[in-house]
């Protein structure tokens, strides 16, 4: 397996394509727009950039690593010689569905399809293809190329044999795989978006203040970023989107999103992505609490 086809060239997708090709694999980036598939691979030779700056790679990986990479933005003539389609589109069912039918009726009839998807169900995807068994969930974390974990979630149908292979393969990026079964969130976000939606709770409540809540999880818990940062970070739509996968999953009011969490993305304040969320990230970055205005 040296051909592997990325779907999506946004942060994900370009992190999934940068970590694939600097282990020495082919890939074919995939992505309707062009101007996407110009700036992914930008962002990719300004991390490539930033890891010779810090010796952790040469010049000569450098350019091999962008060398590995084509861009397409067609999936059909992507996808032609792969042996694993990754797909990483953004966190919609609808397209999720649209894009594995599509991958189904024009991959090699023994390419794995795996879905980067943090919460959508394996199973629902992999009704979709005639292929069940070789379908299965690669779920990397951001930014790829430096978080070590891969949740590699089972479908209903996935094979023993596609389960083990994609478990080696993630080894052989450098990735630590964890096998997981395929219920709502699996399990980084069956346990993360909870607590950043209880998080949320806590400011609407006006418990604290969003600086003081992420230094009590920062100081407290040892946590690398604080919740409320975090949600920002992965924006503020996606961690709503997966609460609702989670809510209709369980139908268990604990996952019902927090209200200032839905009208926050209402109003477009998505986080990092869109300049204000929890946080200000205009140019004067300011650590605002912007989202006392929707209290």
């Amino acid at each position: 397996m040296k051909n592997i086809a990325v779907i999506g060239s946004g942060t994900m997708g370009n992190g999934i394509a940068h970590t694939f090709a600097q282990f020495g694999y082919q890939v074919q980036l995939i992505d309707i727009s062009q101007p996407a598939l110009d700036k992914a691979i930008v962002t990719i030779t300004k991390n490539l950039d930033r890891m010779v700056s810090k010796d952790k790679i040469t010049e000569a990986d450098k350019a091999v690593t962008l060398n590995n990479i084509t861009t397409y933005t067609s999936i059909k003539e992507g996808v032609q010689y792969a042996s694993l389609v990754v797909e990483a589109a953004t966190e919609n069912v609808d397209l999720k569905l649209k894009i594995f039918k599509e991958l189904d009726e024009v991959c090699p009839d023994d390419t794995i399809l795996a879905s980067n998807t943090s919460s959508i169900s394996i199973t629902q995807i992999a009704a979709v293809t005639n292929r069940p068994e070789l379908v299965i969930g690669m779920h990397f974390m951001n930014p790829v190329p430096i978080m070590k974990l891969v949740e590699i979630i089972r479908g209903y149908n996935t094979s023993d044999e596609v389960m083990a292979f994609i478990v080696d393969l993630t080894k052989k990026i450098n990735k630590i795989p964890v096998a997981v079964n395929d219920y709502p969130g699996f399990v980084a976000n069956r346990i993360l978006m909870p607590m950043i939606n209880e998080s949320v709770e806590t400011l609407y409540n006006g418990v604290a203040g969003v600086k003081e809540i992420d230094t009590v999880m920062k100081l407290g818990m040892a946590h690398p970023m604080g919740p409320l940062q975090l949600a920002d970070f992965i924006g503020l739509d996606i961690c709503l989107s997966i609460l609702n996968v989670l809510y209709d999953g369980f139908k268990n009011p604990k996952y019902a999103p927090c209200p200032l969490l839905v009208n926050m993305v209402a109003a477009g304040k998505l986080g990092v992505k869109s300049g204000e969320g929890f946080y200000d990230y205009s140019e004067n970055r300011r650590a605002e609490h912007v989202a006392k205005q929707f209290v």
